[in-house]
């Protein structure tokens, strides 16, 4: 017998496909409700064959059947929407766990610079916390409203905040260049993420101003310190690939840091992390080793020449960087063993 029942608000994209593969195969959580304004009626094995012999279906979003079905909502909404089944969610005493970027940072002002409107309920900026466990995991054993991070910040924030945190390396200059799968723009159709446009191109974009930006900046200046700010490059490429993200971070080292130290950082902080895997010194993070899974892996160097700390982190975009995160969290609130669903 399943212990909680499930419902995932935008089903039918990218991260909600993703949702419905993991918990499926959860052992104490029942997906009950899956919604789609598009697909409502219709079965889920109709929309991903996959699921063939699941006779779940797509119904349309109502609060109401959600909050007497389902003791924890995932919202996989686009950007804008979540607050609009957050509030009577949570007021029906329902978990929500958001997968969309409403939530994230804790300034309205920052909001409404780089989302270019108003936060439609700063109350809940203060209540959310962020879904980041490595980082955050007693908080969001209390939590109500989890808000994950984004796929760029979580590549980022992983490697970056423990050596912050530290002293080894200055808040300043800070310079991080990240690479993503096609999926990361979601399940749309638009002319610069289809197939003739993407395969054999390499390009960066949003080098200036990209939404990810405020949130990877918050949550490092969080790693230095109390009142702390912290300015960064944040330079974002689109690679032809489906899944998986790759984020190189140039950090300054603080007089004193080797790589004998920053490695002894990395790994004292991660030494029971499940889900962040620390590479030996010399190698690199690839995407290859952690498709599909729930893994952060963090590679590291040191380059003397310049006196730079050079630390990469790899991750599934839908899975640690969304889904996977979310369930993770979810475990975490509940009780449950944290690899629930997740290996």
């Amino acid at each position: 017998m399943s212990e909680i029942r499930a419902a995932v608000v935008g089903a039918s994209g990218y991260s909600g496909e993703e949702l419905v593969r993991l918990l499926s195969r959860h052992p104490r959580c029942e997906l009950a409700v899956i919604t789609s304004r598009q697909y409502a009626g219709k079965p889920v094995g109709e929309i991903f064959p996959r699921y063939a012999e699941n006779k779940l279906l797509f119904t349309a979003p109502d609060v109401k059947a959600i909050a007497e079905q389902c003791d924890v909502a995932f919202l996989a909404l686009p950007h804008g929407l979540a607050t609009e089944f957050a509030i009577p969610l949570l007021e029906a005493g329902v978990t929500v766990i958001d997968i969309s970027a409403d939530f994230r940072l804790k300034s309205t002002a920052k909001y409404k610079e780089y989302y270019k409107e108003e936060h439609p309920s700063p109350e809940l900026l203060k209540k959310a916390v962020y879904g980041l466990p490595e980082r955050y995991r007693e908080k969001i054993r209390q939590a109500d409203l989890i808000a994950c991070p984004g796929c760029y910040p979580t590549s980022s924030i992983l490697p970056t905040a423990p050596i912050l945190a530290s002293g080894l390396a200055s808040k300043d200059g800070i310079v991080i260049a990240s690479m993503s799968g096609v999926s990361g723009a979601g399940r749309k159709v638009d002319l610069a993420y289809i197939f003739p446009e993407c395969n054999e191109s390499l390009r960066a974009y949003s080098v200036t101003g990209h939404r990810h930006l405020p949130e990877i900046e918050q949550e490092l200046a969080a790693a230095v310190g109390p009142q702390s700010e912290v300015a960064i490059n944040f330079i974002p490429h689109l690679v032809p690939v489906t899944r998986g993200i790759n984020s190189t971070i140039l950090l300054y080292a603080n007089p004193g840091c080797t790589v004998e130290k920053v490695e002894q950082v990395l790994n004292e902080t991660y030494a029971k992390e499940r889900f962040v895997r620390v590479l030996p010194k010399g190698r690199l993070s690839d995407t290859k080793y952690v498709t599909m899974t729930n893994v952060c892996e963090i590679g590291f160097s040191f380059d003397n020449h310049t006196g730079k700390i050079i630390l990469t982190g790899a991750i599934d975009n839908l899975t640690k960087g969304a889904s996977g995160q979310a369930i993770q969290c979810m475990n975490i609130r509940f009780g449950f063993e944290e690899t629930d669903g997740l290996l």
